[in-house]
């Protein structure tokens, strides 16, 4: 499967808010990082924090 139809179908960003610096999910929700690739290799993962 292409590359631009997977981005599509898993999405690439996430907004998760924080609540006095702890991640606000829920009980039964997580983060996960699905990949595609059939070989391993080294993944970056970049943040942006917005606060005031």
């Amino acid at each position: 499967m292409p590359a631009h139809l997977r981005a599509t179908l898993t999405g690439i960003q996430l907004t998760i808010p924080l609540i006095e610096g702890q991640l606000a999910l829920g009980t039964w929700q997580g983060i996960y990082l699905f990949e595609h690739r059939r070989r391993p290799h080294r993944r970056q993962i970049a943040m942006h924090l917005l606060g005031s």
